[in-house]
């Protein structure tokens, strides 16, 4: 398995900023993130679960998978919005970064999770309702791992 999906392995907490979009009002949040892997190392199950104003909001399932090729990868990623994947989510590595373009009747949402170092890594998700020809930024979060 690529070292930066084994990065995952562990329990994180993080700080996020979400922007207004169709789907709700922005602001800040709080979030959790349990991850685990599965299947001899090719797999990472995450759970990840969002706090607003002291109240639980946004829930998400996410899977990982190891490509068949070094480097690439796939990303299921489930959620309380009711977001299923019809297919997976294509990924691929750039230096310390994993970066996902998710797609779907609704538009196109890129995640990029961006490692700092093996305690810490951002995640910038941004959505595009126009084919990738501009992009919105959703959210952004910085993590830490939790001892």
């Amino acid at each position: 398995m690529d070292d930066l999906l084994a990065r995952f392995d562990g329990a994180w907490e993080g700080e996020e900023a979400i922007a207004t979009t169709r789907w709700g009002e922005g602001g800040p949040a709080l979030a959790q993130i349990t991850a685990g892997l599965a299947l001899g190392g090719k797999v990472l199950l995450m759970d990840y679960r969002e706090t607003r104003d002291g109240q639980p909001a946004l829930q998400a399932h996410a899977v990982f998978a190891d490509g068949a090729s070094p480097g690439d990868f796939a990303l299921h990623w489930f959620d309380s919005y009711g977001f299923t994947p019809a297919q997976p989510a294509p990924g691929h590595r750039d230096g310390d970064r994993l970066v996902f373009l998710r797609s779907s009747p609704r538009g196109q949402t890129r995640h990029v999770y961006h490692w700092l170092d093996n305690d810490e890594f951002t995640l910038v998700l941004e959505s595009s309702f126009d084919g990738g020809a501009s992009w919105e930024e959703v959210m952004q979060g910085s993590y830490r791992r939790v001892p």
